[in-house]
């Protein structure tokens, strides 16, 4: 009855109508969970940039220790490229994505200041390799 089978679109096999109604809903499902999931995170990431311009920014013209401001300021905005960067790869799956959310986790961990000087330099390390291979070996021009 309702075992027509068709060729797949990769010619490996026969696929049932069932397989193909339950591949076609679940997909649309799991696309559907994951847009909500990166409209969530650019949410949060708006909400974060609001708080950060009006909670963090100030601090820099208080007499107070401006260098951990401005470094609490550079570390909020690569969260916040982070969390976009991830909503990116949610929605449309792209390797320079990928490489792109690790390159800001990368960047965030050498601003703190609890970085020793081993893990400095493994980072530089690795920021230096993932630019290397994101220029060099990923399809497209970097922006």
């Amino acid at each position: 009855m309702g075992e027509h089978k068709e060729q797949t679109d990769s010619g490996t096999g026969d696929v049932t109508v069932a397989e193909q109604v339950l591949n076609r809903y679940v997909g649309n499902t799991i696309h559907m969970f994951l847009s909500v999931l990166a409209v969530l995170l650019l949410i949060a990431a708006a909400i974060m940039t609001f708080e950060m311009v009006v909670r963090d920014f100030p601090k820099l013209w208080q007499p107070t220790d401006e260098y951990k401001a401005l470094q609490l300021i550079v570390s909020d905005i690569l969260l916040i490229a982070i969390a976009a960067e991830l909503g990116l790869l949610l929605l449309f799956h792209r390797t320079s994505a990928a490489v792109e959310v690790i390159i800001f986790v990368i960047a965030r961990k050498t601003v703190s200041p609890e970085t020793s000087a081993l893990e400095l330099l493994m980072s530089v390390a690795a920021l230096v390799a993932l630019l290397v291979a994101r220029f060099y070996f990923l399809p497209g021009k970097p922006k």
